[in-house]
């Protein structure tokens, strides 16, 4: 087990390198089955998603395109609670099948302000895959369909996930210990 130290925080891996790739081929699996025909359009939500999204990408056997939205609201290790869109959308989604590409659902404030934002776009139909959800922490009625890991409400760090802005470029994943 390794221990990484990112600024004044403790980590320990939790997750393999071997594991994730493993469940993202799985999820590109079960996308490329259901979206047959469709050419999805992966919105793949900036920052903490590039990795995954590009790894998923590589992974999905039939056509599909990729646009990206950056939203912020975390601070350190907490959600502030509040969404911030930094960098929005600018394509026509009338028509498309969106699947939003998210690093980590937890309360599911962002992915519901999202769902809402897109709500009004016309689309043919809107998906939700994420690397991680923390179903103990979910305050959102959401109805994600891929997800490749169900994990508690630990700290996470690693394969794009950060500590503020440290950590992202770890191939593992790693989990916060408590001092």
């Amino acid at each position: 087990m390794n221990i990484v130290k990112i600024k004044d925080k403790t980590f320990r891996t939790s997750i393999s390198e071997e594991e994730i790739k493993k469940r993202v081929k799985a999820l590109a699996q079960q996308i490329s089955h259901d979206m047959e025909g469709k050419n999805p359009l992966l919105l793949c939500v900036l920052n903490g998603s590039f990795i995954f999204a590009a790894d998923l990408m590589r992974e999905i056997t039939i056509p599909c395109e990729i646009s990206f939205v950056k939203l912020a609201s975390y601070q350190g290790t907490t959600s502030t609670g509040k969404v911030h869109k930094v960098m929005g959308i600018n394509e026509d989604l009338t028509g498309r099948h969106v699947i939003i590409v998210e690093d980590i659902v937890d309360t599911g404030h962002t992915m519901k302000q999202m769902l809402e934002s897109l709500g009004t776009r016309h689309l043919a139909s809107i998906h939700i895959c994420t690397l991680f959800v923390k179903p103990g922490k979910l305050e959102e009625n959401l109805d994600i369909e891929y997800a490749a890991f169900s994990i508690p409400n630990d700290f996470i760090v690693g394969y794009g996930l950060d500590y503020d802005q440290q950590g992202r470029n770890l191939p593992e994943i790693y989990t916060l210990v408590e001092d």
